[in-house]
């Protein structure tokens, strides 16, 4: 379903958009933005002051941009806790197109030359968002997490608010989908050997492991698992349908469970299936519960992304839940795989030498420009950086160019980030169906209610910039206009 649920159309905000931002160059070359009394931005427009004329350099790729830093476009990352410069506020980086200051000092939220806003998904609140918007900046959008983080994203109105974005999604203009995978060398790992796994088997241990202890997440894992472990022995060692303990208590800290460590990574890898069910689902959202167990060798029996064909390293390589008509049917073929080791390390052969067959896998690993745990290559929050920045050089100068010609150059067109750049699904129940559910289900309270909550959200915000708000309190006004509309129509 998506953002397919009733709200405002999207041409609407794409036309005040675009004028917005075509008004921006004149604007910019007039001056700094007159205070209007925002809440919960400084309440004057501040020059740049000298810490953005002196502030140290980060290198970066390099280029020729032999501008001072106080001609430089700044760039606010609105979400400081996410600023990839330490321990300083403020830094200089040179990116393939120019250069640009990147800051956390909402001090120059208003300033002419603060050319974007870079949001993190999971802090993004719609009643928070900085007003009014303001016509010659962008909105940049890094959202890595879990969509079950902020809906509103998920929805047409919500995404569509961001000018740039960096996601899971494939389609998003700075994908972040192999976030978890840093690189093939980690799937060709060697497998505990397939006898081993059988001594462990003999010793009373299950087939099947399930480690969660966040439970009552919009995938509902749980709800399926529960009726898997009907069938099949799951091993649960996580809070979440906890039924046997983990040998010490070292390896009973969370901490130690969600790390590398080598003790439990030793523990963990003698199952031959691990149950992998992500917390949401959406298209290419894909975390270390998948990538893991591959590593180790275990086989992944997984649920999350409709998508993850397209990213396995072969044919063969994980089981998908929705592939079966019901948990008996999984646990069945489980059950034949543990019996039969032959069947079963065929799902292991990828880690065979030339075992990697799909080129798309290949090519996406190979044209990454952001590395994993590899300090060799910059991480995925320096290169959205410079992406952004190479992005608002380019505006810059289009329409200093547009200027200079007196109207006959074009203005350049803005960029808005499209549905399908997050876009994920109504949650749905783990086993069975909504009309299954009983009234106080705790679940369907829960996360239906929040998705289309967050539709509203989305309709509200983009509401308040068409009609120029400033007053972020009036967010809450806008919502109850979007309810009484809602009942009108239904």
């Amino acid at each position: 379903m998506g953002g397919s649920g009733p709200g405002w159309g999207s041409a609407g905000l794409w036309v005040t958009l675009a004028l917005t931002w075509s008004v921006g160059a004149a604007l910019a070359a007039e001056g700094p933005a007159e205070p209007c009394g925002t809440e919960g931005w400084a309440q004057d427009a501040v020059p740049p002051g000298a810490a953005f004329v002196a502030a140290a350099s980060y290198r970066g790729p390099g280029n020729n941009d032999t501008r001072s830093n106080k001609a430089l476009p700044i760039l606010l990352w609105w979400s400081g806790s996410l600023f990839p410069h330490f321990p300083g506020d403020t830094e200089r980086i040179d990116c393939p197109r120019g250069s640009c200051l990147v800051t956390r000092s909402r001090r120059v939220a208003r300033h002419r030359r603060t050319k974007a806003l870079i949001f993190y998904g999971t802090d993004f609140r719609a009643y928070e968002a900085p007003l009014p918007r303001l016509p010659h900046q962008t909105w940049a959008l890094f959202h890595e997490e879990s969509p079950m983080n902020n809906y509103v994203l998920s929805h047409s109105p919500g995404i569509r608010l961001f000018n740039y974005t960096a996601t899971f999604r494939r389609e998003s203009d700075y994908p972040l989908t192999l976030q978890w995978l840093p690189g093939t060398g980690y799937l060709r790992a060697p497998a505990v050997p397939l006898a081993e796994k059988d001594a462990w088997r003999r010793k009373g241990y299950g087939p099947v492991l399930y480690m969660q202890s966040h439970c009552d997440v919009p995938s509902d894992r749980d709800r399926y698992v529960r009726e898997l472990m009907k069938y099949i022995q799951v091993d649960s060692y996580g809070k979440c349908l906890h039924n046997r303990e983990l040998p010490s208590e070292r390896l009973r800290d969370t901490s130690t469970a969600t790390t590398e460590d080598s003790e439990f990574m030793t523990f963990i890898a003698r199952y031959k299936f691990h149950l992998a069910l992500e917390n949401a689902i959406c298209d290419d959202y894909m975390t270390e519960k998948l990538w893991r167990p591959m590593h180790l060798g275990a086989v992944p029996v997984y649920r999350g992304s409709p998508a993850v064909r397209d990213w396995m390293p072969n044919n063969l390589s994980i089981i998908l839940i929705d592939d079966f008509d019901s948990p008996r049917e999984l646990a069945k073929y489980l059950d034949f795989l543990d019996k039969n080791g032959e069947e079963y390390l065929k799902y292991l052969e990828y880690k065979n030498v030339g075992g990697i067959k799909n080129q798309f896998l290949l090519e996406s690993l190979e044209k990454r420009e952001w590395g994993v745990n590899d300090m060799t290559l910059p991480n995925y929050l320096n290169g959205f950086e410079c992406f952004i920045c190479d992005k608002e050089n380019t505006r810059v100068e289009e329409e200093q160019e547009h200027k200079k010609s007196r109207g006959k150059i074009p203005a350049p067109r803005p960029h808005i980030a499209q549905f399908k750049h997050m876009g994920c699904p109504m949650p749905t129940p783990g086993f069975g169906s909504v009309e299954d559910l009983s009234e106080g289900d705790s679940w369907k309270e829960m996360w239906l209610q929040d998705y289309w909550q967050s539709l509203d959200q989305g309709e509200a915000l983009t509401a308040m910039i068409h009609r120029n708000e400033s007053h972020q309190g009036r967010f809450w006004d806008y919502m109850h206009e979007i309810f009484l509309k809602r009942t009108r129509q239904h």
